[in-house]
């Protein structure tokens, strides 16, 4: 009886567990029907802002230099253990080539022991035994062995036990050394990726957006340039303080000696060792300015960041690592405020880039793929992208 006064089931489908009526579920279909339709040819203003693929670009650009340094790191890795490869091939070799004189030479014990009478095997089963060990412990022989005989028994047994050592070592050294390609391999392609993929963005852009992109870049340049000079006139000013100090000290203590026939130099301390190593760092790195960027690069012809800076201190007799990761540790941070010529300049969080101080706010560096060695405000990509500064020497 309770069925007579059940409400009739409303039309229509369920849409997440809610039911929609029929009228609904059409416009539901309708507006899928017009998405659809929408993502398979977008129109002209799903066009990205000239700013976005500004950013992308930069982006790209950044992800590649990043790149870049994973592959300067896995190149330097590898050389190394290729060259230890190489070492402990050498050296199995040489191994082997001692431990075949002393199987001959033991072969020639067991000979001449068969030939006094002792009953021996022949020559190809001391060969096939698990050792001359086991050989002459099965013919009786050792016992039989003069003092020379028994001691070049004992040291073909290290030279056998050393040679194993030394060839599963060049095994595992074989294994890393692959692993250090295939990991070359992979910073090279993600290089040339992000490259491609940020000439293919710049290609896209019309005449007008190229020019307006270089008109922002120029804008961006007058900025960085501000900047620096604010820094040039703060570092001006605590010199010139630094100077007043030394001179109001230098004063002081020549009044209170009288007895002293000449007065104290007003110069304030310097370290002359480091400034005379920055000078020829510095020569260096000016007469590479046009040069091209190129990542990977270490010179004479063109350089990355780190390879710039790393031949630039090469000059001035000072060794430094090869990428940016470890050149940052190569020495003492300083703040930028009491940054000298020489002094390296780091970027990014991720310490990606580096450029070498020359003064007054501005540094030569490197930039980035399709630019060319140059001087540049230290703020070129903003105050913000500064990570820190260290003087390597």
């Amino acid at each position: 009886m309770a069925s007579q006064h059940r409400k009739p089931r409303p039309s229509g489908t369920r849409v997440a567990g809610i039911r929609t009526p029929a009228l609904a579920t059409a416009a539901l279909t309708s507006m899928a029907l017009l998405s659809q339709t929408a993502n398979a040819a977008p129109s002209a203003d799903d066009k990205p802002s000239l700013e976005e693929v500004e950013k992308k670009v930069d982006d790209l650009y950044r992800q590649a230099e990043t790149a870049t340094e994973q592959y300067n790191a896995a190149k330097e890795k590898t050389t190394k253990q290729r060259k230890r490869v190489d070492a402990l091939l050498d050296n199995v070799a040489q191994r082997a080539q001692k431990l075949n004189e002393a199987r001959e030479q033991l072969g020639s014990f067991a000979a001449a022991q068969y030939r006094t009478g002792a009953s021996a095997p022949d020559t190809a089963t001391f060969l096939l035994a698990d050792s001359p060990q086991d050989y002459f412990d099965q013919t009786q022989l050792m016992g039989r062995l003069t003092d020379r005989q028994k001691g070049a028994v004992d040291d073909y047994f290290t030279e056998q036990s050393e040679t194993m050592k030394k060839r599963q070592e060049a095994t595992q050294s074989l294994e890393t050394l692959t692993d250090s390609q295939n990991d070359l391999k992979t910073a090279k392609a993600t290089v040339q990726k992000k490259l491609s993929a940020a000439r293919t963005l710049l290609s896209q852009l019309t005449a007008e957006e190229k020019a307006r992109l270089a008109a922002i870049e120029k804008e961006k340049q007058q900025e960085a340039a501000r900047k620096a000079a604010e820094l040039a006139k703060q570092q001006q000013a605590a010199e010139a303080a630094q100077a007043a100090a030394a001179q109001q000290e230098s004063s002081t203590s020549s009044s209170a000696d009288t007895s002293s026939s000449s007065p104290s130099s007003s110069t304030p301390a310097t370290d002359t060792s480091y400034t005379t190593k920055a000078e020829k760092a510095l020569a260096f790195a000016r007469a590479q300015i046009g040069k091209p960027y190129v990542w990977g690069a270490t010179g004479p012809e063109s350089y990355d960041c780190s390879g710039l800076t790393q031949a630039a201190w090469k000059a001035a007799g000072v060794t430094l690592p090869r990428t940016t990761y470890d050149q940052v540790n190569a020495g003492t941070t300083v703040s930028l405020a009491d940054a000298l010529p020489g002094d390296l300049i780091f970027f990014y969080d991720d310490v990606t880039h580096v450029g070498i101080y020359i003064g007054n706010g501005m540094m030569i560096h490197a930039p980035k793929p399709g630019a060319y060695v140059r001087e540049e405000s230290v703020y070129y990509d903003g105050e913000s992208s500064i990570h820190s500064v260290v003087r390597p020497a």
